[in-house]
């Protein structure tokens, strides 16, 4: 379900880079061109941005964006690092925010994409409480100003609502009994750590995941949870109106509206990498819904996957998928 982030065996400038998944594909797709703006909006360590930069060389733009600062921070250093390379815009927040953010910077993205998994060093941040690997906090939030962590989640929410999440959001055939152990075991001792949270998943469950997954019984109610905390699918739909509301816009001769307008060039190209279903499903109907009403055209007609090669290097890429469509000029 997460996309995994793994060590590079070079080393640039001294300092290990990370590799993307999906690379070859990504800059096939996008084909970033000299001279573009390039907007990542999930940059994190910035492997695609790097990349991307490297494309539209000295007299592009790249601006860097992740909800995480650190991370936002981490991807600015490595784009600025490239020889020749393009200016550098950092923005830290919620991509939700990135469209009205280029817009009054007078900037125009020829170059759209969103990475919707997340980076290993954020898999392993105990602090973070994403995994079930170890012990540790239960927090899962990637912006750390967030207000609600999932431990807030699970102690507070009443029991229909916890299970709806479970439900909606990590499609857990048992919602229901997840739910009430939780809300049954919060009453005694709070749930605050993700080895309990994963213990409770578990007993719950039992010990084999329905329909004979093999996937931990705790992965889908741990990602439940951290959508749930993130907005990860509001934040999605939110980027994907942008993007209509651009295109829609830009035909109709109107300027910069809401987050919308000309935030977007002429033929400008958006990639999404999506993890689980429940975003693939609402990248393709978006853009399926722009390609009929004719404001886009399909650069990918079906979402494009990970080689073996890839897969055999890292496992997690085997999940995801890239969609991109090119907006008409």
């Amino acid at each position: 379900m997460y996309a995994l982030v793994v060590s590079e065996t070079g080393i640039d400038g001294g300092r290990a880079w990370h590799v993307p998944v999906l690379m070859r594909e990504v800059l096939a797709t996008l084909s970033p061109r000299p001279g573009e703006t390039v907007l990542d909006c999930t940059a994190g360590l910035g492997g695609h941005a790097a990349r991307l930069g490297e494309a539209v060389g000295a007299s592009g733009t790249v601006v860097v964006n992740d909800m995480d600062p650190a991370q936002a921070a981490a991807a600015r250093a490595r784009c600025e690092q490239i020889p020749n390379g393009p200016r550098v815009v950092m923005l830290a927040g919620n991509f939700v925010d990135a469209p009205r953010r280029l817009a009054e910077a007078g900037l125009s993205a020829g170059v759209v994409l969103a990475d919707l998994g997340f980076a290993s060093n954020q898999m392993s941040d105990p602090s973070r409480g994403l995994s079930f690997q170890g012990d540790a906090p239960l927090d899962m939030r990637l912006d750390p100003t967030l207000p609600a962590s999932a431990a807030d989640l699970v102690q507070s929410l009443p029991e229909a609502e916890l299970a709806e999440i479970i439900r909606d959001f990590g499609e857990e055939r048992r919602w229901r009994q997840v739910a009430r152990k939780l809300v049954q075991e919060r009453g005694a001792s709070p749930i605050r750590t993700t080895a309990r949270l994963a213990a409770l998943v578990r007993a719950a469950v039992g010990p084999e995941a329905p329909g004979g997954s093999r996937i931990d019984p705790a992965t889908r109610t741990f990602q439940a949870l951290r959508i749930a905390v993130n907005d990860e699918l509001g934040s999605l739909r939110s980027l994907l109106e942008s993007v209509g509301r651009s295109a829609s816009a830009r035909r109709s001769g109107g300027g910069v509206t809401g987050g919308g307008g000309s935030w977007l060039a002429p033929g400008a190209r958006v990639g999404i990498i999506s993890f689980h279903s429940l975003e693939d499903r609402l990248v393709k109907h978006a853009f399926g819904e722009l390609v009929d009403r004719g404001l886009a055209e399909h650069v990918t007609r079906k979402p494009l996957v990970a080689t073996e090669g890839e897969v055999s290097e890292n496992p997690r890429a085997r999940s995801a998928k890239l969609r991109a469509i090119r907006l008409a000029d």
